[in-house]
């Protein structure tokens, strides 16, 4: 103990004035004698839960209520110690405060409680060597009562050689050399026994069958399913807002965005809603997660918000955000790890664990950022739930690349494919090919009113030039064609800047620098002309442009633009040649509102302009793209695709039973027949479906475009079997079944037929001269190119 002497004085300020590297010394006992108790207990002081305080020691692993109650001592202790750290720390402030107002003496009446608590830093200082004494005495106990539990269920805690269970004995292998690789383990209760291996893989897990000796309800009782209720339209945005956060500029750009097309949004609502009528739509709770705005990604897009960067991927999310709410959907929106983690229920560690509880979600909207987060975060829960992910995918995904064994062997494997999802689980900006699902987003929609005062205020002699990065101006050759453009047009842009005019942007250009949104409308609505150089690719503004009473010129691209030719394709998942910059405006909407031309001709540029300048356009805007045709579109999405209904049967082979089909009158194609049964399940409806042998090196997507129709991929089941050729009239003299994204197809050399083997590698992408593909078709409504005629 510390006495005062005559020289108390002097003792008692050495220890104010050395009081903080004493502190930091006790602290270190403690904080190593807490590093010696976890590290000497291994497993059995596991991960600590949400709530509980730094130093709670979790005690219910050990046997006995004699080790429960030294734990809790110990763990008692050490909280006594941070909080006497603490009085310490006000004490040494307030001397230092003291020093500061200039006090060069130090009363011993002033500072009688330092001896005291010298006396107590000493004890503590004692109590870290009576918890050196108890940590020995829990381990002997510890190793007693194991030795014990070992003895009474060694023939319960062995693997069980069950066939139901082929991975059992391996698993306890693997858990038996790495059960300390991941702190989530011992969250779950795993402490080196093997009756906590056999305990956690049967329970936690599903690799070992239920042990006889545990209590089983609480692992056979699931939860029961809440009762379903019906989705309800809402008209009011503002709770969307707030779920939406604050604190990054695409939050805040995308919010914006929602708040200006609300109106639109509730006038949408009521159209569609009168559509359906009484129709009983069940609310989904669903789960958003914009994987691309996280820290753990980059979030490159944030900074460049207000710099005139690509702004395609938060307008697509912001309007996918708004049709889910509108729909009167349960909606969770969440841009960090952190927040993904709490409301999926991840336990703490390294992600190997499955998930706590249940997924409380129907469907989980991501992007591929955020399907790589969960898959390393969710442990066996990914496998168990992914078919309830949706993957927003703005170029989209072909089979050959989503089958990961299929990528690997034969080449298509990439950075953003190999997920074996159901390719109609990702969801594009623009549907380029029916093999996904098109997601889409909206362009503001004009009223009659809105309409004619375009008509009235349209300069014939205008052109915008589409490019807000300076990035873009750089292309060469654009003198040339633009020098042109100058000789009959006033040309505009909106390139941002900061303080002096881009170099790229030529002096006869009238730059208005980066224009928010309503600006960059009403220049629109003045113009006559707004002109693409190439890039960036299919992006919404084009669609507003038309939209606004605007042609669109755009360069056509020879040869056409892919990931063997171009550094922007490469490595996507897709093998599409682009032929112009914007294809679904070429191919879907066209002339007078969309002219694509050779930029390298000049000729056949002047000729373009000169026609443009004196034809007369009406604002059009795509039905697929205005607030209702989006949420017409989701609608049937969520009510309609289900991809964790277990599967149908294998796909058929050579003798597989016959298919519901017969030759058409005119004998080119295949058609459901009148008298077969509806395929029970089926969405689309089986009826719509129309089947043709595409001619060689012609892919079943433009085949059936060749016929006013869309390939279906969920057909090709229905004609995955030799009696399909046979009705067709092709002469198989052999049908083999394999692997390939081209089957069910004939090869002319040789007269043999191919069916295919793999489920998830059915396309309507990819040809090859070698094969005439058999493609399954179907109708579509006018302006709702997803949706066939019976899909609503």
């Amino acid at each position: 103990m510390i006495t005062v002497n005559p020289d108390g004085k002097i003792m008692v300020r050495r220890c104010l004035v050395t009081l903080r590297p004493f502190r930091l010394f006790v602290l270190g006992i403690g904080f190593f004698s807490l590093c010696f108790l976890m590290t000497s207990l291994g497993g059995q002081f596991s991960a600590r839960r949400p709530g509980d305080s730094p130093f709670t020691i979790r005690t219910e692993v050990l046997g006995g209520p004699e080790s429960r109650g030294v734990l809790r001592k110990m763990s008692d202790l050490l909280e006594l110690m941070v909080k006497r750290m603490d009085t310490l720390a006000r004490l040494e402030n307030s001397s230092e405060l003291h020093r500061a107002a200039g006090n060069g003496h130090f009363a011993v009446d002033r500072f009688a409680p330092g001896a005291g608590l010298m006396e107590r830093i000493q004890a503590i200082a004692q109590n870290v060597s009576d918890i050196a004494v108890k940590v020995d005495q829990i381990l002997r106990h510890s190793l007693l009562l194991h030795s014990k539990v070992s003895e009474g269920r060694r023939d319960q805690c062995e693997a069980p050689s069950d066939p139901k269970f082929p991975d059992c004995s391996g698993k306890v292998e693997w858990m038996r050399a790495r059960w300390t690789s991941d702190p989530c383990y011992a969250f779950f209760g795993v402490d080196g026994t093997e009756c906590s291996f056999l305990i956690y893989l049967s329970e936690v897990e599903w690799f070992c069958p239920p042990l006889p000796w545990r209590n089983q309800t609480a692992t056979q009782t699931a939860p029961k399913p809440l009762p379903k209720v019906q989705a309800v339209f809402r008209s009011n945005l503002s709770h969307l807002l707030e779920l939406m956060g604050s604190g990054k500029e695409s939050l805040i750009f995308m919010k914006k965005r929602t708040k200006r097309l609300t109106a639109q949004w509730a006038l949408a609502a009521q159209r569609l809603a009168r559509k359906l009528g009484s129709a009983w739509r069940d609310q989904k709770q669903i789960l958003v997660h914009i994987g691309f705005l996280t820290e753990e990604s980059g979030d490159v897009f944030s900074p460049r918000v207000l710099k005139g960067g690509p702004l395609g991927e938060m307008v697509q999310w912001a309007d996918i955000l708004a049709t889910l709410y509108v729909l009167g959907h349960g909606l969770r929106i969440t841009v960090s790890l952190k927040e993904l983690q709490s409301n999926l229920g991840v336990p703490p560690g390294r992600g190997n664990c499955p998930l706590t509880m249940p997924l409380p979600f129907d469907l989980i909207y991501t992007d591929y950022h955020g399907l790589q987060q969960m898959k390393q975060h969710m442990g066996l829960s990914f496998k168990k739930y992914r078919c309830r992910i949706r993957v927003i995918d703005t170029f989209g995904t072909e089979p050959a690349y989503n089958h990961e064994e299929y990528a690997t062997l034969h080449g298509y494997r990439t950075n953003w494919g190999y997920w074996n999802l159901n390719p109609k689980q990702f969801m594009t900006m623009f549907p380029h090919t029916p093999d996904n699902s098109f997601m889409g987003f909206v362009s503001e929609e004009l009223n009659e009113t809105e309409k004619q005062l375009i008509r009235g205020g349209k300069a014939s002699n205008m052109a915008v030039v589409y490019g807000k990065e300076a990035s873009i101006w750089k292309l060469q050759g654009k003198e040339k064609f633009l020098g042109i453009l100058n000789k009959y047009m006033e040309i505009h842009g909106t390139v941002y800047y900061e303080s002096q005019r881009p170099p790229e942007v030529p002096a006869f250009v009238k730059n208005h620098g980066l224009l928010p949104q309503p600006e960059f409308q009403q220049l629109l609505r003045k113009a006559k002309l707004f002109i693409g150089f190439g890039f960036p690719y299919e992006g919404p503004a084009p669609l507003e442009a038309i939209a606004n009473g605007c042609v669109f010129l755009q360069s056509r691209f020879s040869p056409p633009h892919s990931s063997l030719n171009h550094e922007f394709f490469r490595g996507k998942p897709t093998s599409r040649e682009v032929f112009s910059q914007h294809p679904y405006a070429e191919n879907f909407i066209g002339k007078p509102h969309v002219w694509t031309v050779d930029y390298n001709n000049s000729e056949e540029f002047e000729a373009a302009i000169k026609a443009i300048m004196r034809t007369q356009v009406d604002p059009y805007l795509p039905y697929e793209y205005t607030c209702e045709g989006m949420l017409e579109r989701i609608h049937a999405y969520i009510q309609h695709q289900d991809f964790c209904a277990a599967p149908g049967p294998a796909p058929g082979g050579a003798r597989a039973p016959q298919s519901p089909f017969v030759l058409a009158p005119n004998a080119t194609h295949l058609e459901w027949a009148q008298n077969a049964s509806v395929a029970p399940g089926a969405w689309p409806p089986a009826h719509s479906l129309r089947a043709w042998l595409a001619t060689a090196g012609r892919a079943c997507t433009d085949a059936c475009l060749d016929h006013g129709l869309i390939c279906e991929p969920s057909f090709f089941p229905f004609l995955n079997s030799q009696d399909a050729f046979q009705k067709l009239r092709v002469p198989c003299d052999s049908t083999e079944s394999e692997m390939n994204h081209l089957y069910p197809a004939f090869a002319q050399p040789g007269r043999e037929c191919f069916l295919q083997k793999e489920p998830l590698l059915f396309s309507c992408a990819g040809s090859s001269t070698k094969y005439h593909r058999l493609c399954p078709c179907r109708d579509f409504r006018k302006g709702q190119v997803a949706l066939c005629q019976d899909c609503l």
